[in-house]
């Protein structure tokens, strides 16, 4: 494998990342999400915003971006208990929005590098937990939340995609993960 590292995004990267989430959920999500979901995504306004804000990290190999991972202070609701009640480290809670790894570089630690560089940062700014929505149907994405010690918490939600329910679990952790060799 070529070098191999996770980089704070830059606006350069803001069009590759918006190409990277709209051709993995092409991928990931065709069974979950209507077509006309994926289709329609054109984040590349709002992947702006996060980027100039902070809160992208991107993993490349020998320099080309193939996955990128956004996180932050978790919102209330995000963070909120099922009767709306918050928890008591809701303050120092963070999300993990999205974590994304194109699919044709899947299955060489990616995803798993953005993970613990994304909980180091959000450490060093005080987080102590971290949360993420996914899809109950993506396995693959709830399996490897697993393997890094985020278990789903007990809260659900469902969105509305495109008059299709798209029903999600909440998964939770630590802060403290460390890569294996």
């Amino acid at each position: 494998m070529a070098d191999a590292e996770v980089r704070p995004a830059r606006p350069s990267d803001v069009a590759e990342i918006a190409r990277i989430q709209r051709d993995t959920w092409r991928v990931a999500y065709a069974e979950i999400l209507p077509p006309e979901v994926v289709e329609g995504l054109d984040n590349e306004g709002a992947w702006r915003a996060a980027v100039a804000d902070d809160r992208v990290l991107v993993a490349t190999e020998g320099g080309v971006v193939v996955g990128f991972c956004q996180a932050g202070p978790a919102p209330e609701p995000e963070v909120a208990n099922a009767d709306g009640s918050l928890p008591a480290d809701a303050a120092t809670t963070a999300l993990v929005g999205t974590l994304l790894v194109e699919p044709r570089w899947g299955r060489r630690g990616h995803a798993g590098r953005l993970l613990a560089a994304a909980a180091h940062v959000l450490r060093n700014a005080g987080a102590t937990r971290g949360i993420a929505w996914v899809p109950q149907a993506d396995r693959a994405s709830t399996s490897f939340y697993e393997h890094a010690g985020w278990l789903p918490d007990g809260t659900v939600r469902t969105l509305d995609a495109a008059g299709r329910p798209l029903r999600e679990i909440r998964v939770s952790g630590g802060l403290s993960l460390l890569l294996e060799p």
